[in-house]
């Protein structure tokens, strides 16, 4: 299935402000076209178009993709290892426990330092 690289509807952009956690180090931002959430600096989760990616651990993410999850391949055939598109309409039944597993994953990195 193609990913929908179009920009977000302002609809989806609310929503996602609204399933992202609050907290030390975490921001919102723009990230080519689309929103994504950061724990010091490190992507966790995001919107592509309307559907809803995390950054998860491989077996997590191959537990999702049994479940109707798929790739998140921003170009065709380009994998992005880490992280997966959620199945299912994220807005009408947000994936609260999901989205705070990808924040608890990204916490764990280093944090990245800004660019010059």
């Amino acid at each position: 299935m193609k990913l929908n690289m179009s920009k977000p509807s302002e609809g989806a952009k609310a929503a996602f402000a609204e399933v992202v956690p609050d907290g030390p180090g975490i921001a919102i931002r723009p990230m080519f076209g689309q929103v994504s959430a950061f724990v010091n600096g490190n992507m966790f989760c995001g919107i592509v178009g309307e559907e809803l990616m995390v950054r998860l651990p491989e077996d997590e993410i191959e537990k999702i993709k049994k479940q109707g999850g798929r790739d998140f391949e921003p170009v065709a055939g380009h994998k992005m290892s880490g992280y997966v598109i959620l199945p299912g309409d994220w807005r009408a039944k947000p994936p609260t426990a999901l989205i705070k597993r990808a924040l608890e994953v990204a916490r764990k990195m280093p944090a990245k330092k800004p660019k010059k």
